[in-house]
């Protein structure tokens, strides 16, 4: 079922919360299959990339639902990274980055590096849960998503050029329709899911993953998986 705004109600508990936390941390309707979801699965669902044993650089990517406006509906917090980076350069993605001495867990240098990269204010956010962490072969980074809820959203926006080109809110009816659907294949042989929205061709571990979360949490649509397009010579 795609989501649709609604009223808060409160999300079952998290381990990794205390009582204290989790007693006023509330989630609208629609998120409630996503937040059961997401504390619940483990990474096998999620991708076929999952950690070595050792080695890998940490990192975390913050996964970050608020209520959209009233038109569009929900929406997700996404990035487009500067084409002049050394790491994914152009790519739609996630706001995150790699695990600091000075961040006390992944999900501090997740709301930091979202921060640094969109302006966010994590004191409006309500992390809800800690997938399981995953691996990136291609750039050697151990990937922890942390799923949050934009309970007071705030102002987002380029603040690094150097870092990140754009910023955008992307309703996820748009995600979820079909028509912006397909796979994309890499010269690599990588074959994988793609959406097409906002003039943004989201692909490869980002796309990756919202497909996995949203046909496990029941808000996928029938889509043509037979699609398949070559990505751009960018890429």
């Amino acid at each position: 079922m795609t989501p649709r705004s609604s009223q808060a109600h409160p999300a079952k508990a998290d381990p990794a919360q205390s009582d204290a936390e989790m007693a006023e941390l509330v989630v609208p309707d629609w998120m409630r299959p996503l937040v059961e979801v997401a504390r619940s699965v483990t990474g096998e669902q999620l991708s076929r990339f999952l950690p070595p044993d050792e080695g890998g650089r940490q990192s975390a990517v913050l996964v970050l639902f608020g209520e959209g406006d009233s038109d569009a509906g929900p929406d997700l917090l996404l990035i487009q990274r500067a084409s002049t980076v050394s790491s994914h350069a152009g790519q739609p993605a996630f706001p995150g980055g790699a695990v600091d001495d000075s961040d006390a867990d992944v999900v501090a240098a997740a709301l930091r590096e979202a921060e640094e990269e969109t302006g966010l204010d994590p004191a409006g956010v309500d992390v809800v849960a800690t997938l399981p962490a995953l691996w990136l072969p291609p750039s050697g980074f151990v990937v922890t998503p942390v799923v949050g809820w934009w309970r007071e959203p705030s102002p987002v926006g380029v603040v690094d050029p150097g870092e990140v080109e754009r910023v955008v809110r992307v309703p996820i009816s748009e995600l979820l329709d079909p028509a912006n659907r397909f796979c994309v294949s890499h010269p690599s042989g990588f074959v994988g899911p793609a959406f097409a929205v906002r003039d943004l061709l989201v692909w490869g571990f980002t796309a990756g993953l919202l497909s996995r979360l949203f046909a496990l949490c029941g808000w996928e649509l029938p889509w043509d998986d037979t699609v398949l397009r070559p990505l751009p010579d960018t890429w």
